[in-house]
């Protein structure tokens, strides 16, 4: 990863990236308490958001206050964007440079329902997390939780800020799964604006439809 960012200035909070709430201090120093060295630490806080919140794509919301790290800290299921901002929040809190990471991929084990609810394969806006640890930039993917990973036949992504941890290219099978497309670049804090208007250009209004303004929908491959 470029140097974009200077690791001093990804340790500040931010509006969305509120690593200064004390519900993110708690939570976060709860997960790393005994662990000296930075990449436990990144180790342990990314399997603990990887898993605490349940992956599900239909969690899209136009609520700008539901991409808040204090507010998806104890929220629900949800999608890759929210996971990330959790993620870098949380590493924040317990000082270690970080910054959100924005991709488009390629799908290519899309469920039938999701599909057709979005129209292609190509999910903008797939957000990580990228840290400074040691004197390099590493980017790691919270969004696949254990469970889903194992319905897909591939192990769950382990990070510890020593090498990148994407989402893998295919899955147990051997079939082709993800396949990243375009970098949008990295953030200190998260481009609302931007993701919510690429997302209603690329699919319209409805995938945004289904967080406060109704109940998430319910689609089998998604589902516990």
């Amino acid at each position: 990863m470029s140097g974009q960012h200077e690791p001093s200035d990804a340790v500040a909070s931010g509006y969305f990236v509120d690593s200064d709430h004390p519900a993110i201090r708690r939570f976060a120093s709860s997960v790393v308490e005994g662990a000296d060295d930075p990449h436990e630490r990144v180790r342990r806080i990314f399997a603990e958001v990887r898993d605490r919140l349940r992956y599900n794509p239909y969690g899209v919301t136009p609520d700008r206050d539901h991409y808040k790290a204090s507010s998806i800290l104890n929220g629900g299921p949800t999608w890759c964007v929210p996971k990330a901002v959790l993620l870098t929040a949380s590493l924040r809190a317990v000082g270690i440079p970080a910054v959100l990471g924005f991709s488009d991929v390629r799908n290519h084990l899309n469920s039938e329902q999701l599909l057709s609810v979005m129209g292609t394969d190509l999910f903008v806006y797939h957000g990580w997390t990228a840290v400074h640890v040691n004197g390099h930039w590493h980017k790691g993917s919270p969004a696949f939780n254990t469970e889903l990973c194992e319905r897909f036949g591939v192990p769950p992504l382990d990070f510890d800020g020593t090498q990148d941890a994407l989402l893998h290219a295919a899955d147990g099978a051997g079939r082709r799964h993800m396949e990243y497309v375009r970098e949008r670049g990295t953030y200190l804090d998260l481009p609302y604006d931007d993701i919510m208007r690429t997302l209603h250009e690329t699919y319209g209004p409805g995938l945004t439809q289904s967080g406060t303004s109704g109940p998430v929908r319910q689609d089998p491959a998604f589902e516990p």
